[in-house]
């Protein structure tokens, strides 16, 4: 019985009811006016609901009303973008409509047959309500029909409201244009999640592995001098680390932000300079006009050769290490080889050689990373297009 009786004490019941009656301000208007003609309301949603601004209106209202405290409650704020949409809207005002009047009706007469049932049981005068007409008045049985008016009356309460709100999601919903819109949003946060979870692996990663290695050679040296320049090099890596770091916070902080400030591969001198100061010995070749490349391009470049250096000095140390960077035809290649450890004979599925391969991909490219003639190569392709 208390489940029953529930959605009578939930506040959402009782807007949804406000909601329907709204439109019945209008209606009884023109009743005032000229009651022969109660279909002139109806008539004048049509041009009404293909006003855009309309559609944006009705969606406030019905999340305000029918489904307060929804963080997604499926219906639309935006005007309408399509005539479809202007149509949908004009359904829905005339639903509306017709459910409030409908509602107002059942919960006027409802109580006031209730009434008439209960002066009748109990020897009172009954009303002039024509569905009772035939009923006998004085008579106790009567009392056995309140229960049927009472029930329609908490079916039109609650009833109409779940009515109401399931039509306000269908008419009023995402069109399939701003479903497809808010899917892209929603790709577009995930591939900025992914992407930020990438600059701090090859960020951090990269400044942690010059650290260590820097570390370790500086101990095994025992030159005051030696250390003094591997302390340095620790120095300005980590301070480029903290750089990189500070900025994807604050991207993290501020969703609207603006992507700003990345490194690229005209950046790429800092990275080679990093990895000399660890003990590898870099070959580097740039052909090409790498400061013309489209930024994201150039971005994801400048990652790519960020982590295949880093896997240089973390798995193989301090090695003659081969870089060449290419743009011609249309593409970015880059290419980095150095001899292959021992211990490696497979192609690598590290977490960072399979950013390497996303990265790629995303940019509608593709990498290859794996051993080579003896070598260990990382080789990227990247369009420019």
């Amino acid at each position: 019985m208390i489940r029953f009786l529930r959605p009578l004490l939930r506040g959402t019941t009782y807007t949804r009811l406000l909601h329907l009656w709204t439109p019945m301000l209008i209606v009884s208007m023109w009743l005032f006016i000229d009651m022969s003609t109660p279909w002139v309301p109806a008539l004048v949603l049509v041009p009404l609901g293909l006003v855009p601004a309309v559609r944006m209106g009705e969606g406030v209202q019905a999340r305000l009303l029918l489904t307060p405290g929804k963080e997604d409650p499926g219906i639309s704020v935006t005007p309408s973008a399509a005539w479809r949409d202007r149509w949908r809207t004009v359904l829905w005002l005339e639903l509306r409509m017709l459910l409030g009047v409908t509602a107002v009706y059942a919960m006027v007469w409802l109580p006031v047959i209730v009434y008439d049932l209960a002066k009748r049981a109990w020897g009172g005068a009954p009303s002039d309500v024509p569905l009772l007409d035939r009923l006998p008045p004085d008579e106790a049985w009567v009392a056995l029909l309140i229960p049927f008016p009472l029930l329609a009356l908490y079916g039109a309460v609650v009833g109409f409201g779940a009515l109401v709100t399931a039509g306000a999601r269908r008419l009023l919903g995402p069109s399939a244009v701003e479903r497809l819109a808010a899917l892209e949003e929603r790709t577009e946060q995930l591939l900025e999640r992914t992407r930020i979870a990438r600059e701090l692996h090859d960020s951090i990663g990269h400044a942690l592995t010059v650290a260590v290695v820097q570390a370790g050679a500086a101990r095994a040296a025992g030159d005051p001098g030696f250390t003094d320049r591997a302390l340095a090099a620790i120095e300005e890596t980590g301070r480029a680390a903290l750089e990189d770091l500070d900025r994807v916070l604050g991207v993290l902080r501020e969703s609207g932000r603006p992507v700003s400030a990345r490194p690229t591969l005209t950046d790429a001198d800092r990275l080679l300079d990093s990895a000399r100061a660890s003990g590898a010995k870099v070959d580097a070749e740039v052909t090409g006009p790498v400061a013309a490349l489209p930024g994201p391009v150039s971005r994801e470049g400048y990652r790519i050769l960020q982590e295949a250096l880093t896997n240089v000095l973390r798995h193989a140390g301090a090695v003659p290490v081969r870089v060449r960077v290419t743009v011609a035809d249309g593409t970015l290649a880059l290419e980095v080889r150095n001899p292959l450890p021992a211990a490696i004979t497979g192609p690598g599925r590290g977490s960072g050689l399979r950013g390497i391969r996303e990265r790629a991909a995303l940019l509608g490219g593709n990498a290859r990373t794996g051993p080579d003639e003896g070598d260990w190569q990382v080789r990227a392709e990247l369009p420019l297009s």
